[in-house]
C-alpha cells in the first residue's frame, strides 16, 4: 500500500438505515464516500459476533455473520454445493459447530458432553446425521453471506473504493476454529486453555490486557506448512481487497500468560513464527496486501519483520502528544505507514481532547493550530497533510462526535460495539470539505 490515499473507518454495523438491506445502505455510503474523495473503506472483522457483541470474539474466523443479510429467496442447490466444496476446509466444521451450539442452547463447546468436546468420530457422525437440516441451513446462509457481501464489495469497487478488512491474530476460545483444531492450541484434555493471550501493561491498561484467547502451538502449525493460516488468509482475501493484521507484533514475539493468572502482568515473551509464516503465505497466495498493526510494545524484531516483508505499519495521532519523541508524532511519520486520527479502540478525537490535562491541550492546539472547537478537523487535516501513504479517520471524527460515539473501550466488557451513525450525517457539505482536503494533499482524487 504505497499509494497516497484517504480512507474512512466504519464498521458495516454502524451504517445507518439498513432496513432495505446492507447492499442498499452500503451503496448510499459509497456514493457519499466517493464524493468525499475516499478510496479506502476500513472495517472490523465480519465474522459471527460472539461474547459482548465483539467482532474480535467471533464464533468463526472464516464464516460471515449470518444475521447481516436476511434471506432473499431460494438459492440454487448446485451453487450452494459448489460453494461448500470450494470451502470444505472450514464450512463443514462451522455448520456442525453452529448446529450443535443451537442444540445446546448457545453453550460453549467446552461445556458439551465429552464425546463432542473431544470430537469423537462416532459422536460427530451421529450428530451430523441428526443435524443435517440445521447444517444445511448454515451452509446456505454462508453461501448467501458470501454472495451478498460480494455485491457490496463490487459496489465499492465500482466507485474506486477498496475494502481493508481486519484479521484478529487469535480466534475466540468458543469458536468453530478452536473446537475443530484443538491440536493447534495450548489446551488441556477438557478443552480449557493452559496458556492465554494478552499484552503487558501499556497506554491502554496499566495492568496489561488479558484477552484470554488460547495461544497457538506454533510448532505444530509449522509442521503443516502453516496450512491453517494460509487458508485463513485466503478466505480473508476472498472477502476483502487488503487485510489489516491485528497484533502484528505477535508474529515476531507474543505475550504468554498462564491461564490461571489474574492479570496480564504475569506473562512472558515467547518467539512467534516470524518470517517463515509469511514466506509460506507468499508461496501459496502470492502478494501480501497487508497492513501491520504494530502498536503496543514494539521491539527491534517486530520492526525487522515488518520492513523485511515491506508492509506498512500504523501510527495513531492521539498517541503522538504523549511524549515529544513519540513515534506517532506527526513530524516523525514516514511514507510506509497508515496514519489514523484514532482507531476503534480509541476515544473519539473530541472525547480524547476533552479528557486531556490543560497543559497537554495547549500543546495539542499549538501543534495542530485552530481552536478546541475544531480539534477533530484539525487532526484530520494533520493526518492528510502528513507524509503517510494512507490517512484514515473514523467516521466519528468526521462527524466531530464526543465520547458517546466511542466504538470500544479496551478492558471494559460491556457497552461496546453498538454505535450507529445517523443517515443525516452523510451531508454534501462534509463530503465536499473532505474532498477539498484530499485534493489539496494529493490523496488520490
Amino acid at each position: 500500500m504505497t499509494r497516497r490515499a484517504a480512507g474512512i473507518l466504519l464498521h458495516p454495523t454502524s451504517i445507518p438505515d439498513r432496513a432495505e438491506g446492507l447492499e442498499v445502505a452500503a451503496g448510499r455510503f459509497f456514493t457519499w464516500a466517493q464524493a468525499a474523495g475516499l478510496s479506502v473503506w476500513q472495517i472490523l472483522p465480519i465474522g459471527p459476533m460472539g461474547e459482548g457483541g465483539s467482532p474480535y470474539a467471533a464464533h468463526s474466523v472464516f464464516a460471515g455473520d449470518e444475521s447481516w443479510f436476511e434471506a432473499d429467496g431460494c438459492y440454487d442447490a448446485a451453487a450452494v454445493a459448489a460453494f461448500a466444496e470450494e470451502h470444505a476446509a472450514w464450512l463443514d466444521d462451522w455448520a456442525l459447530f453452529a448446529a450443535l451450539k443451537g442444540l445446546h442452547g448457545g453453550l460453549p463447546w467446552f461445556a458439551w458432553d465429552e464425546a463432542l468436546r473431544r470430537r469423537d468420530p462416532a459422536a460427530l457422525a451421529r450428530s451430523a446425521a441428526t443435524l443435517e437440516e440445521a447444517m444445511s441451513r448454515h451452509r446456505t446462509a454462508q453461501y448467501a453471506f458470501h454472495t451478498r457481501w460480494s455485491r457490496v464489495r463490487e459496489q465499492a469497487g465500482d466507485r474506486g473504493i477498496t475494502i481493508l478488512g481486519d484479521v484478529p491474530i487469535y480466534p475466540a476460545l468458543d469458536s468453530a476454529d478452536v473446537w475443530a483444531h484443538q491440536d493447534l492450541f495450548w489446551l488441556d484434555d477438557d478443552g480449557a486453555p493452559t496458556m492465554v493471550a494478552g499484552v503487558p501493561p501499556d497506554y491502554f491498561c496499566k495492568t496489561g490486557q488479558l484477552w484470554g484467547n488460547p495461544l497457538y502451538r506454533w510448532d505444530r502449525l509449522r509442521e503443516t506448512g502453516f496450512a491453517w493460516w494460509i487458508e485463513r488468509l485466503r478466505r480473508g482475501l476472498a472477502l476483502h481487497d487488503e487485510l489489516r493484521l491485528d497484533h502484528f507484533r505477535g508474529f515476531a514475539g507474543y505475550w504468554a500468560v498462564s491461564a490461571d493468572a489474574e492479570t496480564a502482568e504475569e506473562g512472558a515473551w515467547e518467539p512467534g513464527p516470524g518470517l517463515a509464516l509469511f514466506e509460506a503465505v507468499r508461496a501459496a497466495l502470492g502478494k501480501l496486501p497487508f497492513v501491520a498493526e504494530d502498536l503496543g510494545v514494539i521491539t527491534a524484531d517486530v520492526v525487522e519483520l515488518r520492513t523485511t516483508l515491506g508492509l506498512p505499519g500504523m501510527r495513531v495521532l492521539q498517541f503522538g502528544f504523549d511524549l515529544h519523541d513519540a513515534d506517532h508524532a506527526p513530524h516523525r511519520l514516514t511514507r510506509d505507514v497508515v496514519v489514523y486520527t484514532g482507531t476503534h479502540d480509541n476515544d473519539t478525537t473530541r472525547g480524547w481532547f476533552a479528557a486531556l490535562d490543560p497543559a497537554v491541550k495547549a500543546r495539542v492546539l499549538d501543534y495542530l493550530g485552530g481552536t478546541a472547537d475544531e480539534v477533530s478537523w484539525s487532526m484530520i487535516r494533520t493526518a492528510y497533510t502528513s507524509v503517510a501513504g494512507l490517512a484514515v479517520a473514523p467516521l466519528q471524527d468526521v462527524l466531530d462526535l464526543g465520547s458517546e460515539a466511542r466504538m470500544n473501550t479496551p478492558g471494559v466488557a460491556k457497552g461496546n460495539w453498538s454505535w450507529r451513525a445517523q443517515q443525516d450525517a452523510f451531508t454534501a457539505e462534509r463530503a465536499q470539505r473532505l474532498r477539498r482536503l484530499a485534493e489539496e494533499t494529493e490523496r488520490g482524487c
